[in-house]
Parts: C-alpha cells; structure tokens; sequence
C-alpha cells in the first residue's frame, strides 16, 4: 500500500493548518492511501548549524525528531508540508525542521511525490507555498497542484471549515497526488527511474 506522511508546521494539533491535511487524509483514506500525520510545529526542534556530521554518520547530529522521520520519508511515496504563515513565511520551527530533514538524509527522494499545503487569516500564502516547494523541486519531487494554489483561510478551525473552496482545493490535491503516486509506480515498474547526473558541481574558486 502506498503511503503519505504528512507534516504538521503549526504548534497547534487542531487548527488552521491541521483542518487542511485532516481534510487531505479523509480523501487518502478513501482511495487506499496509508497516512500519518507527524506534529512539528511544538516541538523544540532547532536549526543546522552545517557542522557535516550527517554526511559522515548518515543522519543530524542532533537526534531529535528530525531522525525519526527520515526512515518514514525514506518508505513513503509522499510527502505533504502544511505550515501556518508567519509574516508571509512558513513557520520558522518548520522550516528548520525540513532544512535538516532534506540535508541530512542521503538516501534518493527522486519521484516522490511533495505537496505544500499553507494556511493563514488573510495575505502571505503564496510566498509560504513557493518556499515549502523549493525543498521539491531541488530534490527530484514532483509537485502536486490542485484546482487553486494549495492553502486554506481563517483564524481559527471553525474559520477553515467554513472555507469551502479551500477545503475543496484539499480534496483535488490529494486526489491529484493519489493519482501521481500511482503512475510514477506504474511507470517506474514499466520503464525504470529516470538516469539522474550527478557528476558536476558549479564551483567558481577562482573568482573567472
């Protein structure tokens, strides 16, 4: 069975951003999808200090939360980063979190499949949403869209409950990342992975 992790940026278990990716699972769950939802945004998780332990050990020096979730990333077919906005960025406990997931981990994330889900009362979504996707499209990550950019409205959860568009917008998501997950299966069985190059490094030391 393939499966999702989703990762919750807000200190809240059950606001804004948690009534997004709850709407989310609903859809996964009724097409066969396994979930879990891990809870960041309260924990007391700190950023890379690029000491390059994880590059000789194979994991952050610092073992936190961060080394728990890297096996789940590694067996999962998809990943969904939900944050909450604050001054028109995600959360910073979030983007620590995934600045040392991504760097840490060796293992390929090459056609597994990312989703950026982002909440907030009013402005700031979208500069949120471009930046939880960088951490895709640097890593071979498809990115999976929706019918709308990928974010819900409100205060509070009983304001995104009352977002039918946003909400809607959850349910095309993962129906469309559902359907990705899919074909990259079918298609990895059929064809095998794409060749990925990895031999050249841009480096301009001496300042030519």
């Amino acid at each position: 069975m393939a499966k999702v992790i989703l990762l919750n940026g807000s200190p809240k278990t059950n606001g804004c951003t948690a009534t997004a990716l709850q709407e989310m699972v609903r859809i996964f769950t009724e097409e066969g999808i396994e979930t879990e939802i891990i809870q960041i945004g309260n924990k007391p998780i700190r950023g890379c200090i690029s000491c390059g332990a994880c590059g000789r050990t194979g994991k952050c020096t610092f073992d936190d939360l961060v080394n728990e979730t890297a096996p789940k990333f590694e067996a999962a077919d998809g990943l969904v980063v939900g944050s909450p906005v604050y001054y028109g960025s995600p959360n910073g406990t979030i983007l620590s979190f995934m600045d040392r997931l991504f760097y840490s981990t060796q293992f390929s994330k090459q056609m597994k499949v990312g989703a950026a889900v982002v909440s907030c009362r009013r402005g700031g979504n979208t500069a949120s949403f471009d930046v939880l996707n960088k951490y895709f499209s640097i890593s071979g990550m498809p990115i999976a869209t929706s019918t709308y950019w990928n974010q819900v409205h409100g205060f509070s959860a009983s304001d995104v409950k009352k977002d039918l568009e946003g909400l809607q917008t959850m349910r095309n998501l993962a129906r469309n990342m559902t359907f990705l997950i899919r074909a990259i299966a079918n298609a990895k069985e059929q064809y095998g992975m794409p060749q990925q190059e990895r031999g050249v490094f841009t480096s301009f030391s001496d300042g030519k």
